[in-house]
């Protein structure tokens, strides 16, 4: 019998034919040939084309997936090999699966027996346990200016002689022993500011306990940093006193530490963070920014700085419209009519609000961030703790502090000529606020200044003699009013199941240089545009 010229790859030299992988001779062949095929015989014919046709239809089938299908038919975007093995006969064993671990809830015991001396108790957790399936997120950039803001003491590391030179305009000092607060008063803030401030600390304590590090610190409630580096150059011997407070600037080497309105403001009804960025988040969606009005707004006490004093001449007149719509606040009358007209989640009706600060940086720099109006943010002198990564053009439209009125009126004019990209600098300021300026990240925050602090003090931290301790009964207990419902409202109600976030390492020179001259040039670049609108016009004129 003649063979076709492909038949040696089915039967071999020695004159046996492969079918299958099996070999049969060639004189067991031939007599089947003469007579009908029967049902094994056609079954070994069959097979290898049955084989290769399997074969041939996979490598179609990884064709067509690769090339997003074939004739329309594409594998739909769930199905990956992983999740197509069998459910029976899984390639990897099933994972056991455990339960969040749940977290514990303490509430504050305020029951005293008449003429009893209220103490701190002594039942709360010592410890911090996270839950097995908790992964640490990275925490949000901004954490690295706290590395920067520990930089003058990194080479040194921190005497009990620094922090008892930082005395000098502290309000109090705060001594962590054993994961117990103490505190030591030398003079009262304004307002509630120190009493919040020390608050917000306690509950850093109950969330984290048995992780914050025994230390030892000055802070400052008053707004203007007094550390000022001229005194204290690199050829100087005299090392700078480590003093905590609410912001600082270029000039200060003073450490910067989220401020008291986190916890609340009860002077002027300011709710604490976590409810206020809520009521936010709803007031954002009130209105829509097409549909809010198209000026500036801004409303204030213009009485604290003369920036703010000028700023009131870019209202609306008989002769100029700037574009602006700015009004005084008048606190007194507010507090005798019950904050009606101060409520912060309803003023977010203006497609663009302005920042200016204060005598120094202002705590409504957050609330009008997180507005989804375009900030309109008049040059700052002044920083707090996550500001600093703020990008112009980005997060904010910078404003010229030496021609207020001019700036307004052309960032107005150019977002209402480009106004995808003035919502699109609103949404990007909020979506910062609400996400990552969210109270779980300001506590870690704190814990992770503090805990960077720790690691430079020299001397191990002692409980001082003036000192009394401080928790959250014997403040929360005796408290009234609208201070005893904000701390209420803001007690961590017991030790978290999560670790904090993972602080990112600090900024190399060159990075660090590298985002200061990208905000530089983005602030540049609106100045040209300014500049040019402006000789435009007069062009027209």
């Amino acid at each position: 019998m003649q063979r076709a010229d492909d038949e040696e790859d089915v039967v071999g030299r020695s004159g046996k034919m492969r079918v299958g992988g099996y070999f049969f001779s060639d004189r067991v062949r031939r007599p089947f040939m003469k007579r009908t095929p029967t049902l094994p015989a056609l079954f070994l014919c069959f097979l290898p084309c049955l084989l290769v046709g399997a074969f041939l239809s996979t490598r179609f089938l990884d064709l067509s997936a690769s090339l997003g299908g074939v004739g329309g038919l594409a594998t739909p975007p769930h199905i990956t090999a992983k999740n197509m093995q069998s459910p029976k006969h899984p390639q990897d064993p099933p994972k056991t699966l455990k339960r969040p671990l749940p977290r514990i809830e303490i509430p504050l015991n305020c029951t005293l027996a008449p003429n009893q001396t209220r103490t701190c108790p002594n039942n709360y957790p010592i410890s911090f346990r996270a839950d097995d399936l908790d992964r640490p997120t990275s925490c949000p950039d901004y954490y690295r200016w706290i590395h920067e803001d520990l930089r003058p003491w990194k080479a040194t590391g921190i005497t009990q002689e620094m922090v008892a030179q930082a005395r000098r305009t502290a309000n109090f000092r705060l001594t962590i022993v054993g994961g117990r607060a103490y505190v030591e008063w030398y003079r009262k803030s304004f307002q509630s500011r120190d009493t919040f401030t020390i608050w917000g600390i306690l509950q850093l304590l109950r969330r984290y306990p048995g992780k914050v590090p025994d230390l030892d610190l000055m802070f400052d409630c008053v707004d203007w940093p007094v550390i000022q580096k001229q005194f204290y150059r690199e050829h100087n011997d005299t090392q700078p006193p480590p003093l905590f407070r609410y912001c600082g600037d270029d000039k200060s080497l003073d450490i910067v530490f989220p401020d008291w309105s986190f916890w609340g403001w009860p002077e002027i009804n300011i709710k604490p963070w976590d409810s206020l960025v809520k009521e936010l988040a709803e007031g954002n969606k009130r209105t829509k920014w097409v549909d809010r009005d198209a000026h500036a707004y801004w409303k204030g006490n213009p009485a604290v700085a003369q920036t703010r004093m000028d700023l009131l001449k870019c209202n609306v007149s008989e002769n100029q419209d700037w574009n602006a719509r700015v009004f005084a606040q008048d606190w007194l009358k507010e507090s005798q009519e019950g904050f009606k007209e101060s409520n912060l989640a309803s003023q977010c009706k203006h497609r663009y609000k302005i920042y200016i600060e204060g005598s120094a940086w202002s705590v409504s720099e957050k609330y009008i961030l997180a507005c989804d109006s375009e900030t309109l943010l008049v040059t700052p002198h002044y920083y707090d703790f996550f500001t600093r990564s703020l990008m112009p053009v980005h997060h904010y439209w910078p404003i010229k502090e030496d021609s207020k009125c001019k700036s307004i009126k052309f960032a107005v004019d150019w977002g209402e000529s480009h106004k995808k990209k003035a919502q699109e600098i609103g949404k990007s300021a909020s979506k910062f606020i609400l996400e990552d300026l969210k109270m779980d990240y300001v506590y870690d925050y704190m814990f992770h200044l503090l805990n960077e602090y720790a690691k430079l003090l020299k001397f191990k931290p002692t409980v001082p003699e003036k000192a009394v301790e401080f928790c959250s009964e014997s403040m929360a207990c005796p408290a009234q009013g609208v201070a005893k419902t904000f701390m209420m409202e803001s007690l961590e109600k017991g030790p978290a199941v999560k670790n904090p976030c993972t602080l990112p390492p600090p900024y190399d020179p060159r990075s660090l240089f590298a985002l200061k001259r990208r905000q530089a040039n983005s602030i540049m670049q609106v100045e040209t545009w300014e500049s040019n609108y402006w000789k435009t016009r007069s062009a027209k004129n």
